[in-house]
């Protein structure tokens, strides 16, 4: 028998495997430019957009990776889980889709870390958890990050992405933006430092309350930012409000934003940010001892 040419080398450029089938592999479009990107890539640029610098929303623990010097952050609170307080019809089984979904108990992942040296209280809001909607567990662990740096005197971090408070909790959702602002306001008497970068969207009841309590405001580029929707506002005032009034870029130009920053340079700037705001705050080696 002839077996000459019934095991022949692969023809098609996926069975090499190799670079060339990674880059015809899985791709993600860009919501923004439409370009094809392979995940591969998309990954190691930090979940942003290698054609057009669109930010991907990235889950908290990627932020954590992305922010925190490796190995040194520590959870707190990572206990409190959310309940059906109220009753409400299906909110039991929209809790277990989120966990499922998120891969996390709750809204937010709180802790301290170190970011190129410099130690902070770390919270970080998580949009694969129904988009980061406030609940009264997402309040409860903010307040008590914020209570724990006021009394170990630690300034505080905090990376916001919410589509507002959690109607399932009613009132009890909506009382969580008195008690984090609070919490915020005893921090800051203390003369202690809070920082916010707000991620897209962060929208409702946390940017009516700790989102832009923050004594600096940093945004990511393109970042939705506002209470309302714009269809919302338009319907209320009966005006046609200007095209991308609730960007970053927007707020930053109308002095509600003070500075935009791209993903990758967030860790260094706000390891600077930490250091001049912090008393006795010292320049890492890597950035040559110099603020800005």
């Amino acid at each position: 028998m002839n077996l000459m040419g019934l095991f022949r080398s692969p023809q098609n450029e996926l069975e090499k495997g190799g670079k060339e089938a990674e880059d015809m592999g899985i791709r993600s479009a860009c919501p923004h430019c439409g370009v094809q990107i392979p995940l591969s890539d998309l990954q190691e640029n930090m979940n942003v957009c290698t054609a057009c610098g669109y930010h991907f929303r990235v889950g908290p623990r990627d932020r954590i990776i992305y922010i925190a010097d490796e190995g040194t952050f520590q959870e707190l609170d990572s206990d409190l889980i959310s309940r059906d307080l109220l009753d409400f019809p299906g909110y039991d089984q929209k809790l277990r889709n989120a966990k499922l979904s998120s891969r996390e108990k709750e809204g937010v992942i709180t802790g301290t870390a170190e970011i190129l040296g410099q130690p902070c209280a770390l919270f970080v809001m998580d949009p694969n958890f129904m988009m980061g909607s406030m609940g009264t567990v997402v309040g409860e662990k903010i307040t008590r990050l914020f209570e724990y740096s006021t009394e170990f005197g630690a300034p505080v971090v905090g990376f916001t992405v919410s589509g507002g408070a959690r109607m399932q909790e009613g009132i009890l959702s909506l009382m969580q933006m008195a008690k984090t602002s609070a919490a915020v306001r005893r921090h800051s008497d203390a003369g202690l430092f809070y920082l916010t970068v707000l991620t897209d969207p962060t929208t409702g009841g946390v940017t009516a309350s700790f989102a832009m309590d923050g004594d600096i405001i940093m945004a990511e580029p393109g970042a939705t930012i506002g209470f309302a929707g714009a269809r919302v506002i338009e319907q209320t005032i009966r005006k046609k409000l200007p095209a991308g009034f609730q960007t970053a870029e927007f707020l930053l130009e109308h002095g509600f934003v003070d500075l935009i920053v791209p993903r990758a340079q967030q860790r260094e700037t706000i390891a600077r940010l930490l250091a001049m705001h912090v008393p006795g705050g010292i320049m890492p080696e890597e950035m040559g001892g110099q603020l800005f």
